[in-house]
C-alpha cells in the first residue's frame, strides 16, 4: 500500500516497489487512486496502445494525451480516432506552436534535423517537448509506455521514479513487459495497432525520422537512424540540454 511520504521521491520509491508485484490493470488502478492528476501520453505505438486499452477497459480517471507533431505518419494520425472509438475515450491532442516551427525553419531549414544533432534536438524540442510541457501542466503523475527491452538506454527503467526536472512522478507500468507480452495482450483484447508495425516499424515516431528496421536490429534502431549514437533519444525521457538551442521568435 502506498503511504503518504515526506517527499515526491520517497513516494515514487514506495510506488515503484508496490507496482512491481501486481499486474498491469492493478498498476493503473493504484495510480488512478492516488491524490493528484494522472496523465498518460501516448505515441500510438503498440505498447502505448496496450496502456490506452487498459485505461479504457478499466474506466480509470487518467487523462490520455498525444503529441501531434505535424510530421506523424498518416497511419498514426488515423489510429487516434480509431482508438477513441474502440475504447470510448477522448485522446487530447497537443500541437507545436506555429511561431516555434517558423523560427526553427528560419534557423535550420524545415528538414534541418538531418544536418546535425543540434538541429535534430531543436526540432524535437519544438515539436515534442514544448507540447509535452503543456500536456503535463498540473499533473502529479506521468504515465509512459517505456519498457526495459526497448533499448539499452532503457534497460534500468523503474516502475516509478521522481522526475525532478518536471517535478512529478513518472510511472512506467510496462517496464518489465517483453514484446511477446505486448503482442499477447493486443491479441487477447483486440487492440487496434498501427499497420506500420507489420511493415517492420516496431518503434514509430515522426515520418521523416523513422525507418523500418532490419532483421536482428534493436527495436528503436529505426529512430533517427542517420545518427551514430546508439542511445539517441528525443528528450522526452532524458534531460534535454538542447532546449536552449531553439531560436526565439522575433
Amino acid at each position: 500500500m502506498v503511504m503518504p511520504s515526506s517527499s515526491p521521491a520517497e513516494l515514487a520509491a514506495s510506488l515503484d516497489r508496490q507496482l512491481a508485484s501486481v499486474p498491469l490493470q492493478e498498476r493503473l488502478r493504484i495510480v488512478a487512486g492516488l491524490d493528484g492528476r494522472a496523465v498518460f501520453t501516448t505515441s500510438l505505438g503498440i505498447e502505448d496502445q496496450v496502456i490506452t486499452a487498459a485505461i479504457g477497459l478499466g474506466r480509470f480517471p487518467i487523462d490520455v494525451s498525444t503529441l501531434e507533431t505535424g510530421r506523424l505518419f498518416k497511419e498514426t494520425v488515423d489510429l487516434i480516432a480509431e482508438t477513441e472509438e474502440r475504447f470510448g475515450i477522448a485522446i487530447k491532442r497537443f500541437y507545436p506552436k506555429p511561431d516555434d516551427i517558423d523560427a526553427y525553419a528560419a534557423k535550420f531549414g524545415l528538414n534541418g534535423f538531418y544536418e546535425s544533432v543540434e538541429a535534430r534536438h531543436a526540432c524535437c524540442h519544438v515539436r515534442k517537448l514544448v507540447p509535452l510541457a503543456e500536456a503535463l501542466s498540473g499533473a502529479r503523475f506521468w504515465i509512459t509506455g517505456l519498457r526495459r527491452s526497448q533499448s539499452g538506454n532503457r534497460a534500468a527503467t523503474p516502475f516509478a521514479e521522481y522526475d525532478a526536472e518536471r517535478d512529478l512522478i513518472k510511472v512506467n507500468p510496462l517496464a518489465d513487459w517483453s514484446l511477446d507480452d505486448i503482442n499477447a495482450y493486443v491479441e487477447a483484447e483486440s487492440v487496434p495497432t498501427n499497420p506500420l508495425h507489420k511493415k517492420g516499424y516496431p518503434s514509430i515516431g515522426c515520418e521523416p525520422c523513422t525507418r523500418a528496421i532490419k532483421p536482428g536490429e534493436p527495436e528503436r534502431a529505426g529512430r533517427w537512424w542517420w545518427e551514430n549514437d546508439e542511445k539517441r533519444e528525443c528528450g522526452l525521457h532524458v534531460p534535454e540540454a538542447a532546449t536552449s538551442l531553439v531560436p526565439t521568435p522575433a
